[in-house]
């Protein structure tokens, strides 16, 4: 298993400042032993994409124990924030704790790189262009088409319960979550955007009216608006859609989600297509 930083970046625009040179605003609690018994279960592999042959794209796969081939089994694709890896959702608190008490699949993609936004922001964007390595022309398609291609992969290895995929994600993520489960709603049984960083509108909605939304969104966040968040929820109840909002009074960026993703999964878990 492979380790990563957890990283947090500014997501507000702000003139002339680095937006991915931001400190840290979470410090994980020691973890149990079920945490790291699970964390050591996971496993980094690497698939490549027709579009970008010869580039070897990282996902993490995590497997609970009582997985039966012979059984279908749920799934969660979980979506890292801008500047991380495959393994920042898997070390996302206990993310893969939970997976294992639910017994629940859990698939990580990269996303192509650590600044593709999984296409919610078209093919570039400032992150990316600042970059030494700004990547590809198409980084937005590569990166949407890496985490479809993830979810293919889970459903011909593993025996995916097709009524119970679920998308998650954190900030970029969470962004990611919005725009690639209301691209697809027909896929997903259930959505959790977390401090979601997402600038289109929210009209997307319209064609995802019968999705089940969870959002945790902290009122302390400095790196996503949560008006903007508030928005999206605002809409959702316009929508008459079965959502709950979390909103965590003095909620960093990095802490809401973290600290509420037992809630989450209990969530997802009530909900199937």
């Amino acid at each position: 298993m492979r380790s990563s930083a957890i990283l947090v970046a500014l997501l507000l625009p702000v003139s002339g400042t680095d937006l991915l040179a931001q400190a840290q605003d979470w410090v994980q609690p020691p973890r149990s032993e079920a945490n790291l018994a699970a964390l050591a279960r996971v496993d980094v592999r690497t698939h490549r994409l027709p579009q970008a042959p010869g580039v070897d794209i990282p996902y993490g796969v995590y497997v609970p124990t009582g997985y039966d081939s012979g059984r279908a089994t749920p799934l969660v694709i979980a979506l890292h924030g801008l500047g991380s890896d495959e393994m920042y959702m898997m070390e996302y608190n206990n993310l893969v704790e939970l997976a294992e008490q639910y017994g629940y699949l859990v698939a990580t993609p990269m996303g192509f790189n650590e600044r593709g936004w999984y296409g919610s922001r078209g093919q570039g964007n400032d992150f990316n262009r600042r970059s030494q390595d700004p990547g590809p022309d198409n980084l937005g398609e590569l990166s949407e088409l890496d985490v479809m291609s993830v979810l293919d992969i889970m459903r011909d290895e593993y025996n995916v319960d097709e009524r119970r995929i679920y998308l998650i994600g954190q900030s970029m993520g969470g962004g990611g979550t919005w725009y690639l489960g209301t691209k697809h709603p027909d896929i997903w049984a259930a959505l959790a955007p977390m401090a979601p960083a997402i600038y289109s509108s929210s009209d997307v909605l319209e064609g995802a009216r019968n999705l089940p939304v969870i959002v945790v969104q902290g009122d302390a966040d400095q790196l996503v608006d949560p008006d903007v968040t508030r928005g999206w929820v605002a809409k959702m109840k316009e929508l008459g859609m079965e959502y709950q909002y979390i909103e965590v009074p003095g909620g960093t960026h990095a802490s809401a989600g973290r600290l509420n993703i037992d809630k989450v999964f209990s969530f997802l878990d009530q909900h199937s297509r």
